[in-house]
């Protein structure tokens, strides 16, 4: 195995990656040999001969204060660029908060997305180059020579799943519009109103017309792997899915591939994956949304699908539905659990 690419969102997505990454250096990981794995003697770096390419959401993208914030694409490179907060699970450590408190005092609007200071230098230097007439990809491999390149070198490849615009944006009941409801962009609907109403309707502003990213399909079609992480079933990975062409091309990839289940017991393990799944008509269940994605053998697009040990009970179902399907425990609690978790799941589409 010399090529995995990863379909992620954010956090979860993110944490997974940095475990599979752990798994590779450290040789645990099936059909993988440990000469392939050596990252050398202080554990740094990618693994010797592997690559991993990582397409990552970007429906939750936004303009505010001027800037283009890509808070997927952003929390993979921090994580896997070793800059992440993980106390919040997203922007940089060691932050301050100048501009946001400038900004509230002077009574700007939009004040509760918080841009700290050294995150603005990222949204800075992507929009001076987007407005240059550089696209998001190009972009994004050049913030990644300071991130990820000085880790993993050429092995380890961040992309967008497009560089065109496109936004997902939630409808929510409102009393006060003609249709009763009333449309929020998805950042809004998560960090403004936390999730806390239920999302009626989403609209996924220029899905349909946009296009992959440069070596997105490649990605798939050339991979010897491809994994959809425990991220987001609706707005994370469904976006990407959602990019015409890259549902073909993981159904005729050669490469297996498998996911592993966000929901654990019947509830996400962080954002709002329940609410989403709700607004689609998907139960929030481990079982329910292996079923969603579904078998490639079926139509669907996914060979194997892992669920946490205390969902066991729907690997049946599963394996009726033509996947193959395992029950182990997906709490990424440190980077060894979490290559467990990637060991398993490699384990079942090998």
């Amino acid at each position: 195995m010399r090529s995995i690419t990863v379909l992620s969102g954010g956090h979860g997505g993110a944490k997974f990656i940095e475990g599979l990454l752990h798994g590779l250096r450290a040789g645990v990981l099936p059909g993988i040999s440990s000469a392939e794995s050596d990252a050398g003697a202080d554990g740094a770096g990618a693994p010797e001969g592997v690559t991993v390419t990582v397409v990552a959401n970007t429906a939750d993208d936004l303009w505010i204060h001027g800037l283009k914030v890509c808070p997927d694409l952003d929390t993979v490179m921090y994580t896997l660029g070793r800059g992440l907060d993980h106390d919040r699970g997203w922007g940089r450590t060691d932050e301050t908060w100048s501009v946001k408190e400038d900004l509230e005092a002077y009574g700007a609007p939009n004040t509760w997305f918080g841009l700290g200071d050294r995150d603005i230098a990222t949204h800075l230097v992507r929009t001076q180059m987007l407005e240059a007439g550089f696209t998001l990809s190009q972009v994004t491999e050049a913030l990644c020579r300071r991130w990820l390149s000085p880790v993993y070198g050429d092995q380890v490849r961040l992309v967008p799943m497009s560089d065109d615009r496109i936004e997902t944006h939630v409808a929510v009941k409102d009393d006060s519009s003609p249709s009763g409801l009333a449309t929020v962009h998805f950042q809004e609907y998560w960090v403004r109103l936390r999730a806390a109403v239920p999302a009626e309707q989403l609209v996924f502003v220029g899905l349909e017309s946009a296009t992959p990213a440069p070596g997105v399909i490649e990605a798939i079609a050339g991979a010897d792997l491809v994994i959809l992480p425990p991220s987001n079933p609706v707005v994370s990975v469904g976006t990407i899915l959602g990019v015409p062409g890259v549902r073909d091309a993981l159904a005729a990839t050669a490469a297996p591939v498998v996911g592993i289940s966000p929901i654990i017991g019947g509830h996400h393990v962080r954002g709002m994956a329940e609410q989403m799944l709700a607004s689609i008509g998907v139960d929030a269940s481990a079982g329910a949304v292996g079923q969603h994605y579904g078998a490639r053998s079926a139509g669907g697009i996914i060979d194997g699908w892992l669920v946490d040990s205390v969902d066991a009970a729907s690997v049946t179902a599963l394996e009726d539905a033509g996947l193959r399907a395992a029950a182990v425990p997906l709490w990424m609690t440190d980077a060894d659990a979490t290559a467990a978790i990637a060991a398993a799941a490699i384990g079942l589409v090998r």
